[in-house]
């Protein structure tokens, strides 16, 4: 038989040395012999010290696991929020204190905050009583002298108009019937009629005063027909109407339209026809 055995299969074929198998048989052997050998030496150094540790090691690691899974099933369902968190602020704050901004002397700003004036009334003191009203005669006055003394004005909510004494009356009659004939100066300004027109000083009111509306400086600061100086200002009323501006032009109008209706009449057109019959040369 010769030294090589053919094994013959229906795909691969394989030729086996004799050699070569003895060789590998032997070193198999080895192998084994040497792990055998180094078992039995592991066997022998392995100590129950040793295998009990082990197990402590396992235990530890073990239990680290499962916590850290308890740890990340918790943070995936639950949610915690810090314990400490900054109120969120409101969106109404209320009414908030004005603040006033001066300036002083030098330019400088000056913050002024305002008072409460319920602080201010209860700081301050209650005005002391009055002493009782005495007469002339140093004696305290009547109910009826009170009642005179309220009747001589129309109290502070009428600005306090006096009621005349009937002395003045007749000379107060001249100036309030100058002031309802104004409207005959210039009647195409409108005025509203008093009730009492017609009925004498009885028609006067019980409480009244006459005076003179003086308006604010003009933009150019210069004297007008509304804004008089005191040295040009009249000393009555009805000088006040005869000497003024457009009470004059109204009376020259109304005399140059009577000239015009007395010329077209034949008045005062006689310089004008002996012009026409003069010669041109």
């Amino acid at each position: 038989m010769s030294p090589f055995a053919a094994s013959t299969g229906k795909e691969n074929e394989r030729a086996v040395d004799p050699e070569t198998s003895d060789s590998a048989s032997e070193s198999e052997y080895s192998t084994d012999s040497d792990s055998s050998s180094s078992t039995s030496s592991i066997e022998d150094e392995v100590t129950p010290e040793y295998l009990e540790s082990l197990l402590n090691k396992a235990r530890r690691n073990v239990a680290l696991q499962s916590m850290d899974s308890g740890n990340d099933s918790t943070e995936d369902d639950v949610i915690t929020l810090e314990k400490e968190q900054s109120a969120l602020p409101l969106l109404d704050p209320g009414m908030l204190p004005s603040i006033d901004l001066q300036l002083d002397k030098g330019g400088i700003s000056i913050l002024t905050l305002p008072y409460d004036v319920a602080k201010e009334e209860a700081a301050t003191p209650a005005p002391p009583i009055p002493p009782p009203e005495l007469s002339r005669n140093g004696k305290p006055l009547t109910r009826k002298q009170k009642k005179e003394l309220k009747q001589r004005t129309a109290g502070s909510d009428w600005f306090d108009l006096p009621a005349p004494s009937e002395a003045d009356l007749p000379r107060l009659y001249r100036e309030v019937e100058a002031l309802r004939l104004r409207n005959q100066l210039d009647p195409k300004r409108f005025y509203r009629k008093d009730e009492g027109e017609g009925k004498g000083i009885k028609g006067l009111p019980k409480y009244f005063a006459i005076g003179t509306i003086i308006p604010s400086s003009t933009p150019f600061g210069t004297a007008s027909a509304d804004n008089l100086p005191k040295s040009h200002r009249k000393r009555t009323l009805v000088d006040e109407l005869l000497d003024d501006a457009g009470a004059r032009h109204h009376t020259k109008k109304k005399f140059k339209e009577l000239q015009v209706v007395k010329e077209t009449k034949g008045k005062n057109t006689r310089t004008a026809k002996t012009a026409l019959r003069k010669p041109k040369w």
